[in-house]
């Protein structure tokens, strides 16, 4: 244990020199190295280093994650969104394009109210320490905008912290601006952010959302499946949509998963009732997420 922690704390300063020696004549072929192929291995120690580093220092614990939509809006912007579209579809009532997004506004309208959902959760998880500055539980999301945006906003509306776990995308994504300053983090690899997400998860909430959701969500069940990763509950708000998108029963029909996979996966349909499975769950498996007397 000891030699682990030397190693560490050597890689650290290793990374730490390459990145911070502005004033070397040498930075510019540190920063070329640090480009290069043979550097990836200390891109990806500094993008898992610079997040844990600093959840160390604020007393991070443990987490509740939250996935879902970056394109969801709450209420009145979803539905200023439609109106706008509309205004321009009366002079242009042929143009499929212009059809096509209304038809999506419209939908994004109608799954406005997880918006509001995700806060609520947020709110819940924020009021739940001791104090603002109790860190033991946390809400931490994907950093981006829509679902997650409004997790990280209801947590700022009761005065918690929150972590954002944002990355580097060619088409979106900048942090959304609810997140706690000291804890919003930007990364470059995928499978660093994932990482962070799982390392002190007690459980995860995913809201509706496409590919990027889906992504996060598979991984984990898959982690949780192969025992690589310790159990723990995930909760799906909003069965209506989850069983359009993905037909897990099909999945245990046809003998591809196995029934008591099955039992990863809990269906709820609101912020209150997601926190409160959250912790009936923990309580069930004898290691509830506050003691008594909290």
């Amino acid at each position: 244990m000891k030699k682990e922690l030397t190693s560490y704390d050597q890689t650290l300063e290793q990374i730490k020199s390459i990145v911070n020696d502005s004033g070397d004549r040498n930075d510019e072929h540190n920063r070329t190295f640090l480009d290069s192929d043979e550097g990836r291995v200390l891109r990806l120690e500094l993008d898992y280093i610079k997040a844990e580093v600093k959840m160390q220092k604020m007393g991070i614990l443990h987490t509740i994650v939250v996935f879902g939509s970056a394109q969801i809006l709450e209420h009145e912007k979803a539905l200023e969104r439609v109106n706008q579209i509309k205004k321009v579809l009366e002079n242009d009532p042929d143009s499929d394009a212009l059809v096509s997004a209304l038809k999506k506004a419209e939908r994004m309208l109608a799954k406005s109210h997880y918006y509001e959902e995700a806060r609520k959760f947020g709110q819940l998880v924020g009021k739940s320490g001791k104090s603002n500055e109790d860190s033991r539980i946390t809400l931490m999301t994907g950093g981006g905008p829509g679902i997650m945006e409004a997790a990280n906003r209801g947590a700022l509306d009761v005065g918690a912290r929150s972590i954002g776990l944002n990355i580097e995308l060619p088409h979106e994504q900048s942090p959304n601006p609810y997140i706690s300053a000291e804890l919003s983090f930007q990364f470059h690899y995928f499978a660093i952010r994932k990482l962070h997400f799982m390392q002190r998860a007690k459980a995860l909430v995913i809201f509706p959302g496409g590919f990027g959701t889906m992504d996060e969500l598979f991984e984990i069940l898959t982690l949780i499946q192969t025992s690589r990763s310790p159990k723990i509950p995930i909760f799906m708000l909003g069965k209506a949509y989850w069983d359009e998108v993905i037909n897990f029963k099909f999945l245990k029909e046809e003998g591809v998963i196995e029934p008591h996979d099955l039992d990863i996966i809990h269906y709820v349909e609101s912020a209150e009732e997601a926190w409160e499975s959250i912790l009936k769950w923990h309580e069930n498996n004898g290691a509830p997420l506050f003691e008594p007397s909290t």
